[in-house]
């Protein structure tokens, strides 16, 4: 891949012959990508709805969250907490309602704060009539909420969520099929993420990616997984994007 270094901090890495902005569709991530949660309105959801459904305590505590998915983030909190496998699936459908409920509720205590360069991006692609998606391992109410309160939802059609696709390739398929439908059965189709598991996905059903290092993992963490393009964020791809001739 080929690298330009925009300041000492702004490094963006794009692969020969690929134009980042020329794709048909992209499926974005929420968190780590588009936007960061500063609250724990999601995050208290899990053990809250637990509590309330099946009475147990469940903690996040050695769980790794960037990447996962909502379904299973919950499933290996109750693993963890020895939540029996029946009981959790006799009340998983009870489980994420009451968490969709919980968030929903409390909407307005989210403090979301938008990644660098993303409306400007959103903007820059769909004025080159590209189809915008999300795909991300939040329930889909859960998902979209955020995105509404980042100010964010104008530029979405449609997405994938983890309401049934526990496997974030899953969900990033089912996105896909959903761009397909919409753009035609040949587009060319890109996933925008923050995680190797986002690299990971894209690559299982054979996407294109644009990794950007604005959640928990380093430029060069990412670049490790070879994108197609590597940033340290959304702002610097476009900036680098504009001194091209």
């Amino acid at each position: 891949m080929l690298t330009s270094s925009l300041t000492n901090d702004a490094r963006v890495a794009i692969e020969p012959g690929f134009r980042w902005d020329r794709q048909d569709a992209y499926l974005f991530d929420i968190d780590g990508t588009l936007l960061r949660s500063r609250d724990r309105v999601h995050v208290d959801s899990f053990a809250s709805s637990v509590h309330r459904v099946t009475g147990f305590e469940i903690t996040l505590a050695g769980i790794v969250l960037h990447g996962s998915t909502d379904t299973a983030i919950l499933r290996e909190a109750c693993r963890q907490a020895g939540v029996p496998a029946d009981l959790l699936e006799a009340h998983l459908d009870g489980i994420l309602e009451a968490m969709r409920h919980a968030v929903s509720e409390r909407r307005l205590e989210m403090d979301l704060v938008r990644m660098p360069g993303v409306e400007q991006v959103l903007d820059h692609l769909a004025r080159r009539g590209a189809l915008l998606g999300v795909a991300t391992g939040n329930l889909e109410l859960i998902g979209w909420i955020k995105v509404e309160q980042a100010g964010l939802r104008q530029w979405f059609r449609f997405g994938g969520f983890s309401d049934h696709f526990p496997i974030r390739s899953e969900l990033v398929g089912q996105a896909a099929d959903k761009a397909r439908e919409l753009a035609g059965r040949g587009a060319s189709i890109c996933v925008v993420g923050d995680t190797p598991r986002d690299i990971e996905a894209a690559r299982a059903n054979f996407l294109s990616v644009i990794a950007v290092a604005t959640g928990r993992y380093s430029f060069d963490e990412l670049m490790q997984y070879q994108p197609e393009v590597c940033a340290t964020s959304l702002a610097d791809l476009l900036a680098h994007t504009g001194t091209e001739s």
